[in-house]
């Protein structure tokens, strides 16, 4: 199985990109959302860690934003209590896909969570920052100073590009990420 992670920056359409891969694709944003809305006994750890803040289930994203914007280090904690969920389930979608050919991760703090082999291969998305910027102030919930905040604990886009294998431009138009996607796919089968 060939693993390959896309990394970027935060609005960078690296779902988009992973998407168009057509194998595959573990999404850890889509699973933490999961996590918030039916996992119990993740609700309860966090409960245990921020009471001020996570008052009920499932888990609202009121309550996470306002434990990080309060407390910088309340994040530092959320962190350490969903990643071990997320690993679990990223280990659980590799064992359900151990014979396909290709998987596809996207996975915000892939190389900052060492959450990648060696073998792996990385796809950069490489995007215009003012796209970047007006996709990410369309989102809702969009909070200027979470995503700083979220931007501090990512590597720089600079470095994950120049670890990654291929960079993929992305100009928000379906067909040249596709024909790039394609290119790749080429490439390494």
């Amino acid at each position: 199985m060939i693993k390959i992670g896309v990394v970027g920056d935060i609005g960078s359409g690296k779902t988009f990109v992973a998407n168009s891969f057509g194998y595959p694709v573990f999404n850890a944003d889509d699973e933490v959302v999961k996590i918030y809305k039916k996992d119990k006994k993740i609700f309860l750890k966090l409960k245990n860690k921020l009471p001020k803040y996570i008052t009920r289930f499932p888990v609202d994203k009121d309550e996470i934003t306002n434990a990080i914007l309060n407390n910088q280090n309340n994040l530092n904690k959320i962190i350490k209590i969903v990643h071990k969920e997320v690993k679990k389930k990223l280990n659980f979608f590799l064992m359900k896909n151990k014979n396909k050919k290709i998987v596809i991760l996207d996975i915000p703090l892939l190389i900052e969570n060492k959450l990648f082999n060696k073998k792996d291969l990385l796809v950069f998305v490489d995007s215009n920052k003012k796209d970047i910027d007006k996709r990410i102030k369309k989102r809702p919930n969009f909070n200027s100073k979470l995503l700083n905040i979220f931007k501090k604990i990512q590597l720089s886009p600079s470095y994950k590009k120049k670890k990654s294998h291929f960079i993929i431009k992305n100009t928000f138009t379906k067909k040249p990420v596709k024909d790039e996607v394609k290119k790749i796919i080429n490439k390494i089968l």
